[in-house]
């Protein structure tokens, strides 16, 4: 059984905050930073996180 990709989103800042998909089906916001990445995942839900072309880390 092949295993389901994680959501990719495009961010313009290196800090970014996940709270899943929202509601019941959500879980507790966290506040992710990519350091010197380009990317971060989320640890409950495992989206990814990636800085779009161009964006500087802030």
């Amino acid at each position: 059984m092949p295993v389901e990709a994680p959501e990719i989103i495009e961010v313009e800042t290196s800090r970014v905050s996940c709270e899943g998909i929202g509601g019941a089906l959500g879980h507790p916001r966290v506040y992710l930073e990519m350091g010197d990445e380009r990317s971060v995942e989320c640890p409950y839900c495992d989206r990814r996180f990636v800085l779009k072309d161009g964006a500087g880390h802030h």
